[in-house]
């Protein structure tokens, strides 16, 4: 997919899975938050910097982990995820966060601004991801840290066939190379050649839970990348797509709900120039 484009889907993508991304992803992202925030191991004080923030979800505990000294600027390329942060740090009196909208590739901030970088689940989606980190490394102090988090290999993530169901119901693919970080050793190696060092990863295995086939079906494509696609379907294609990913996924049926498997890798490195 043409660069531009693949910017294009994602930000409108985001744009309408932004009002359903918590109700659906809060629970299931969770290990893969705990284990960056952890492994960022933010201090009072420092000045921080989120690439793909979406929600939230990492930036206000991120906030409180720094304090009012501190400061938390949150990035996405999504308008609808930008403005919702901000509404939600100002009606909790998060003053240390600010929102803007930024492309991972081209960060509008000065050299060596910040103390830490974060990115959580969000590179999968950049068309050059090199370059996202290249930037992240840019930013940040010499000494600075970056921590960032990414699905894991492919035949790990149960749900993965979503993908493929909503790409042959539309003229060209969604998310072509949404596992590529998470196989193998892809992630510290792309690290390693944006600048990084003291390069360590964790691979965690997890499971996706969801209470019913709404949930399932509202995850996947409600609230996710395929949202922009899925927006455009009439009820027929929708129906369709929906019986087709809960048989991808029935393996993993418990009682009336699902436990889906996945995996996260989750790596750190710092700015040793």
């Amino acid at each position: 997919m043409d660069s531009r484009l693949q910017r294009r889907v994602q930000r409108y993508g985001w744009d309408k899975a932004a009002a359903h991304y918590e109700k659906y992803w809060h629970r299931q992202l969770a290990p893969a938050h705990h284990q960056l925030l952890e492994m960022a191991a933010l201090q009072p004080n420092e000045r921080a910097i989120e690439v793909a923030a979406g929600t939230g979800l990492v930036t206000f505990p991120a906030a409180e982990a720094v304090g009012t000294a501190g400061s938390v600027v949150a990035t996405d390329i999504s308008d609808a995820m930008v403005t919702f942060l901000g509404a939600e740090a100002t009606t909790r009196g998060l003053s240390q966060v600010s929102a803007t909208r930024a492309d991972a590739e081209e960060l509008v901030f000065p050299d060596a601004g910040f103390d830490v970088a974060l990115c959580a689940l969000g590179l999968m989606y950049v068309p050059d991801p090199l370059q996202a980190l290249r930037e992240m490394h840019r930013v940040l102090r010499p000494g600075g840290r970056a921590v960032v988090a990414v699905w894991g290999a492919r035949q790990n993530c149960g749900w993965a066939e979503i993908f493929s169901i909503v790409d042959r119901r539309v003229s060209s693919e969604v998310c072509p190379l949404f596992f590529q970080l998470g196989s193998g050793d892809a992630l510290l190696q792309t690290m390693k050649l944006a600048g990084f060092g003291g390069l360590v990863a964790h691979r965690i295995s997890t499971k996706l839970m969801y209470d019913s086939e709404d949930d399932a079906c509202g995850a996947a494509f409600l609230g996710g990348p395929v949202a922009l696609a899925y927006s455009r379907f009439d009820e027929s294609t929708r129906a369709g797509a929906h019986a087709e990913y809960l048989a991808s996924i029935s393996a993993w049926q418990a009682d009336r709900g699902y436990a889906v498997p996945g995996e996260f890798v989750v790596a750190e490195g710092r700015r040793t120039n």
